[in-house]
């Protein structure tokens, strides 16, 4: 009777597995736009505090962009309306009403690839605590979504890097729509070009000394860049070159690519000698099998136009390099 009972419950629990599996499967394919999410919520709380709570915390400024743009654009849908082909957008967050705070991470609930967010308390004061004190995790959540979503996009048609591999063993996954502006041995330029600007990368190699000399990373940094661009990246008229923004101090944070440490440094750009400026995601990556930085940057011309997306999608391109 034992062994019966034993395998009828083995039996349901493969079940359940299978059940589950199946489910996965047959779930619909995610869609929506990059960085666009979907907030469950009802109006009365989207128009009160914690809609407050909720533009403040994902809506806020991207940091480094020239002007004011939010790091997600919100769609608010009331919970009646969350069904049918509104689920299947890649992120969602789900507020409401539950007897104790609850905060929980899902994948694949409705469509895949997607991740929702659950967040519900007691009261609008149990859940703006819950919602701030989640916050980094949650704006990570997200944004590793929209990154991998990116990619994917990315891979679909990939420009060839044999050359990057080959001078200075770094692979990078970027689309066709870019092309070599410059090849050097030791200096590779990207351009990719867009209605009205550019979008650029470059990668390059500096030793360790040029960043790690003393303990002003941020001022090391600019002056890497400004030297750099001082020698190989010329501006539109003679005498004109790249360099970091005089007036504001770029953002600094550390990071990881290929599993590696990284300095990652957020600002915006300018042209010595001429009116041109824009926005700069750089990642300055510690080789330290080969004893040096290796250097990723991409910025963006695009002047009176909003430029979140463009930086984005150069952030995706330079996560996904790996060192040889």
């Amino acid at each position: 009777m034992k062994n019966f009972l034993y395998l009828f419950l083995i039996g349901i629990l493969f079940t359940s597995c299978d059940d589950e599996v199946n489910k996965k499967q047959n779930l619909s394919n995610s869609s929506g736009r990059l960085n666009n999410l979907s907030i469950i919520v009802d109006n009365n709380l989207w128009e009160g505090e914690i809609g407050e709570v909720l533009r403040e915390n994902l809506a806020s400024p991207v940091d480094g962009l020239p002007q004011q743009e939010p790091l997600f654009s919100m769609n608010q849908i009331p919970p009646k309306a969350f069904s049918g082909f509104v689920q299947n957008n890649r992120t969602f967050l789900k507020v409401g009403q539950s007897k104790a705070p609850q905060f929980e991470v899902v994948k694949d609930t409705f469509a895949k690839p997607q991740t929702g967010i659950f967040v519900s308390g007691p009261s609008k004061e149990a859940i703006i605590e819950t919602l701030n004190a989640h916050n980094d995790e949650i704006i990570k959540s997200f944004k590793d979504t929209e990154i991998k979503e990116q990619q994917r996009r990315i891979s679909k048609s990939l420009k060839a890097d044999k050359l990057l591999e080959e001078n200075l063993g770094v692979s990078l996954k970027f689309p066709t729509a870019y092309r070599y502006a410059k090849t050097d041995e030791d200096f590779f330029w990207i351009r990719k070009d867009i209605p009205n600007g550019s979008m650029e990368i470059l990668v390059y190699e500096v030793p360790f000394r040029v960043i790690d000399k003393d303990t002003n990373v941020i001022g090391n940094i600019i002056k890497m860049r400004d030297s750099i661009g001082k020698e190989r990246v010329p501006g539109p008229t003679e005498g004109s070159f790249l360099i970091t923004e005089e007036a504001y101090a770029p953002y600094l944070f550390t990071s990881k690519i290929d599993g590696k440490f990284a300095y990652e440094t957020r600002g915006t750009w300018e042209v010595k000698n001429a009116f041109m400026a824009g926005p700069f995601i750089n990642y300055a990556v510690k080789d330290e099998k080969n004893n040096r930085y290796v250097i990723l940057e991409g910025f963006v011309f695009r002047p009176s136009a909003t430029k979140r997306d463009n930086i984005f999608e150069l952030e995706a391109i330079l996560k996904s390099a790996k060192l040889k």
